[in-house]
């Protein structure tokens, strides 16, 4: 089976994040809208500065932004950026990696189109495609400051605690 890190899925959430509301947002501020735990986060703003695709600025009002358009930003190179490059099998060109069975191996470099083919296929879809593909249900929230608490009624419908506690 195909699958991405959680810590790649983490930084295509964060980037798209990073491309809404306010220009500069903090690595507390992201994880508390996304639901990604802080620290995570940070770990990915790091990775994700280092590869270019994000800035920083210190002090009072510092924080992260993006560096370039998300659709100047191939999925690819997000996968690329956190979890190397994309290679299906051991073997595969430019993997770094050997596989003991290479020299008795069948189908030794066979995969190497295929891989060409998942590669070229990451690339042609960009951050901005991921944004516009994402159901509204599923689209991250602004945060009311502060936030309405919340209880569920009867019903387990959503109430504010005030209405609640002022119909008593």
């Amino acid at each position: 089976m195909l699958r991405l890190s959680k810590l790649t899925d983490y930084a295509v959430v964060v980037l798209v994040r990073l491309s809404r509301d306010e220009p500069i947002q903090t690595s507390p501020g992201i994880a508390a809208i996304t639901g990604v735990p802080e620290p995570t986060v940070a770990k990915v703003l790091k990775t994700l500065t280092s590869a270019g695709f994000v800035t920083s600025q210190r002090g009072a009002r510092g924080g992260y932004r993006l560096a370039q358009p998300l659709s100047a930003v191939p999925v690819a190179d997000v996968i690329t950026a956190i979890d190397g490059p994309i290679a299906l099998t051991a073997c595969v060109e430019g993997s770094g990696a050997g596989c003991e069975a290479e020299h008795l191996c069948p189908v030794r470099g066979r995969w190497d189109p295929v891989n060409d083919a998942v590669r070229l296929a990451l690339s042609r879809i960009t951050l901005a495609d991921m944004d516009r593909n994402i159901p509204r249900a599923f689209q991250p929230r602004p945060v009311a400051h502060p936030p309405d608490a919340l209880v569920l009624d009867a019903q387990g419908l959503n109430a504010p605690v005030l209405a609640t506690l002022s119909a008593e």
